[in-house]
């Protein structure tokens, strides 16, 4: 039978395939687009099969706020190239916007079935879902990097957005690993101790300095991985905390790809 170019068109733009395939999906359907489409979408199950094996180590990461709350969700594909195609970075962000408006139990099996179904016919790679999540805050900032593969959310009580969003892109170009000093857990303080002490061994300093020294060099250990005692980014000087002026951060999360 013969199947005109504007169907196959149509068909094409509604899934993605390619043209060959999508010829042939309408063949095998006897013309008719619905039929052909689900035989597409059957194909791209098989192809997510096929495909699932292969690394997916690229990807972007989308964010949807509405009011006081904000949808996160990393998405993985295999090479940069598709990471920075369109369709792929609209799916992104219409699965942000999906997470915002239906439950997560609900969202996790709606994202498996648009990545089987329609994204891997699409796209033609392997694509997986890396992390969703949903943040409130009343005081809410977040960050995404122009590259879209580090991002950060800040929850503040006091301050405002603005503050937040500061706070928040600290945490993207610094990569703070907790909160403040007590939120170290001790195997890591005692460990680097163990380090701090084999140095100043090793460079014979007086025993009635040693102690004074390491609090020095741990007190600059947390300027490193705390984001509350690390310098500001925009003003040395000055301590996210100090920065903070007393608003407390009830929550921050850094993602990355």
């Amino acid at each position: 039978m013969t199947i005109s170019l504007d169907l196959i068109k149509k068909v094409r733009e509604a899934t993605g395939a390619g043209i060959n395939d999508v010829k042939k999906a309408l063949e095998e359907a006897g013309g008719n687009e619905e039929k052909a489409i689900e035989i597409l979408r059957k194909q791209g199950q098989k192809i997510a099969a096929k495909k699932a094996e292969r690394s997916a180590n690229e990807g972007v990461i989308a964010f949807h706020q509405k009011g006081h709350k904000l949808a996160v969700v990393v998405l993985n594909c295999e090479t940069d190239f598709v990471a920075r195609n369109q369709d792929f970075l609209q799916a992104a962000d219409e699965f942000a916007q999906k997470l915002l408006a239906i439950s997560k139990e609900q969202f996790a099996q709606w994202a498996q079935d648009q990545i089987q179904n329609e994204l891997i016919v699409k796209i033609g790679e392997n694509i997986q879902l890396n992390k969703f999540d949903v943040i409130e805050g009343e005081v809410l900032g977040s960050y995404l990097h122009s590259n879209k593969k580090v991002a950060a959310v800040v929850v503040l009580s006091g301050g405002d957005d603005q503050l937040a969003k500061e706070a928040a892109m600290q945490a993207v170009a610094m990569n703070p690993l907790y909160l403040e000093p007590q939120d170290v857990p001790s195997e890591v303080i005692e460990k680097e101790k163990e380090i701090y002490l084999e140095q100043l061994k090793r460079e014979g300093k007086p025993e009635n300095m040693v102690e004074k020294i390491l609090e020095g060099k741990l007190r600059k250990f947390y300027t490193e991985v705390c984001l509350l005692k690390q310098p500001y980014i925009k003003d040395d000087k000055m301590s996210i905390e100090k920065l903070l002026d007393g608003a407390e951060v009830k929550r921050f999360v850094r993602f990355s790809l």
